[in-house]
């Protein structure tokens, strides 16, 4: 037996979709909203009069007509409503990002790694200056973005072979510093592999894998529009995922130290995979592609995603043509139709996805999390 909504819950579900309408293409008349929302005349009338008395929206200004009569008054999104924090962990560094509601940087810090010094209270540090960058005082979210296996339990870092202090009270540590600042932590490949997902080269598909290649290894898998994290919270760890080849792994393969010994091997600088890689020869990109094509195949043979985005430093600056490579070798070598391609969100992929996945939050708890979705 069907159940319609409360008429409560239809209010939430209309202003939820006039806000998103907002949020995606700027402002907008009432006729405009009407337009886009297919609702009614009086629905989007009340639910604009709803949401700007509730601070969510206000008065951007006036269309300019193009016939006889008033200009419409357009309404917009108030930017400034809510912030919050996008974090990065790094092995040599934290990076915080602070964004309005719009999801626009008002605020960035960046300090050093210090073993010395607790894991939260260097995360919240790097918050408490971008806020100060962003001359803001109040944060309605946190996302962190780091490496290692996350606990999907917890939700807290449960193993990180680059930073071993990072094991423990990330996530209560910064929970007890922030009071009723909602904190999530995140695998911050995974992150990168949302980011490409709601606004770069992975936008329309809701089934992929990211692959990250830098001085580590990982990656991201999205099945259906969600993001698959395995039991423990360990799925995309491929770096430790055996080639066969002499008892070595893949990050032996194609991690960073494999790919600057690779870029010497054939005549380019090796002091960083960036300089290497866009100082790239043919046969370089060629020795390149076979190994990343290695990584790429036993993604998909488990999971056939059909669509795989290069990211990290070293498939930035490798671009296109290590993708098209790794795409024909794929193409030669298993029997599943793969497309692959190049990351294009601009930026830091971890910080923008970390900012993207805490204003989802937000609006979930704006609008109520059964409506939300």
């Amino acid at each position: 037996m069907s159940r319609t909504a409360s008429p409560h819950t239809a209010r939430l579900i209309n202003d939820r979709t006039a806000y998103n309408l907002l949020l995606a293409h700027g402002p907008l008349s009432r006729a405009e909203l009407q337009q886009r929302s297919g609702l009614s005349r009086a629905t989007v009338g009340d639910l604009v009069d709803r949401m700007v008395e509730s601070g969510l929206i206000c008065q951007v200004g006036q269309s300019q007509a193009r016939r006889r009569g008033p200009s419409a008054l357009l309404y917009g999104v108030v930017a400034d409503r809510a912030h919050v924090a996008g974090v990065e962990v790094r092995p040599d560094r934290v990076l915080a990002s602070v964004a309005d509601v719009l999801g626009r940087q008002i605020g960035a810090a960046a300090l050093p790694q210090d073993p010395g010094v607790d894991p939260d209270r260097l995360v919240y540090d790097a918050i408490a200056a971008a806020l100060a960058d962003a001359e803001v005082t109040r944060l309605d979210g946190v996302v962190v973005g780091t490496p290692g296996v996350v606990d999907p339990v917890s939700g807290d870092v449960a193993f990180i072979h680059a930073l071993p202090t990072w094991h423990a009270n990330l996530l209560p540590g910064l929970r007890d510093r922030l009071g009723d600042v909602p904190v999530l932590v995140e695998n911050e490949v995974n992150l990168a592999g949302l980011a490409e997902h709601r606004l770069g080269a992975a936008r329309g598909h809701d089934t992929f894998a990211l692959l990250s290649l830098g001085e580590g290894l990982g990656v991201a898998v999205i099945l259906d529009g969600r993001l698959h994290r395995g039991r423990s919270g360990g799925a995309g760890e491929i770096a430790y995922a055996p080639t066969g080849l002499g008892g070595g792994t893949l990050q032996h393969l194609v991690g960073g130290p494999a790919v600057r010994e690779l870029a010497a091997a054939h005549g380019l600088p090796a002091g960083d995979n960036v300089s290497a890689v866009r100082q790239a020869t043919p046969d370089f990109l060629d020795a390149l592609a076979e190994r990343v094509a290695v990584a790429a195949m036993g993604i998909c043979a488990v999971a056939d995603p059909g669509f795989v985005v290069l990211a990290g430093e070293i498939a930035r600056a490798a671009g296109m043509p290590l993708a098209a490579r790794v795409e024909e070798r794929l193409r030669n070598d298993l029997p599943l139709l793969t497309e692959v391609t190049v990351g294009t969100v601009e930026g830091d992929p971890v910080v923008r996805g970390a900012v993207v996945i805490a204003l989802e939050r937000l609006h979930r708890e704006t609008f109520g999390r059964d409506v939300a979705q």
